[in-house]
């Protein structure tokens, strides 16, 4: 019995700092993240998007922002082999630093997203979000931080 509590204790020990260690992103971009959900898409990825177009549509995306007459509010690229990971961090203090501040500028990416042409060519821009995009775009995962203490990570499938 003894020998399983150490074990159990140890793998408690472990296996956090292995999910971390996975994320090689985190502690650079963002802290790790502590918490995380899965968006089951209602939307398919589109047999042509690929890196590529991960990488334009976030290039496009940020262009777009540094338009404002302000400075943007966070900084949003891709990453991984395939750029398959989405990050947004905000680069401004005091801000998206709670998750439902994160959940307001995810509500806002979906509603630029619904005004899209993708989106109304295919009538769902009253029923697709942000996340749907990012699934036919192929993004695998979405992490969200206020660049000093806060993360949460979003899992599309």
């Amino acid at each position: 019995m003894a020998k399983f509590v150490l074990l159990a204790a140890l793998l408690w020990l472990i296996v956090p700092s292995i999910g971390n260690a996975a994320d090689r992103h985190a502690n650079y971009y963002y802290p790790p993240p502590q918490t995380s959900e899965t968006y089951k898409a209602r939307a398919q990825t589109l047999p042509e998007t690929g890196r590529r177009s991960r990488i334009a549509f976030v290039t496009g995306l940020t262009n777009r922002m540094l338009q404002n007459p302000y400075p943007p509010e966070f900084a949003i690229f891709a990453k991984g082999t395939d750029a398959e990971k989405l990050i947004i961090v905000s680069v401004k203090a005091d801000t998206y630093d709670t998750i439902y501040r994160m959940r307001g500028l995810l509500a806002t990416l979906t509603a630029v997203a619904r005004v899209t042409p993708l989106f109304k060519q295919g009538a769902v821009e009253d029923f697709f979000t942000f996340f749907d995009l990012c699934k036919m775009l192929g993004f695998e995962r979405i992490t969200v931080s206020d660049g000093r203490d806060f993360a949460h990570r979003i899992n599309i499938e």
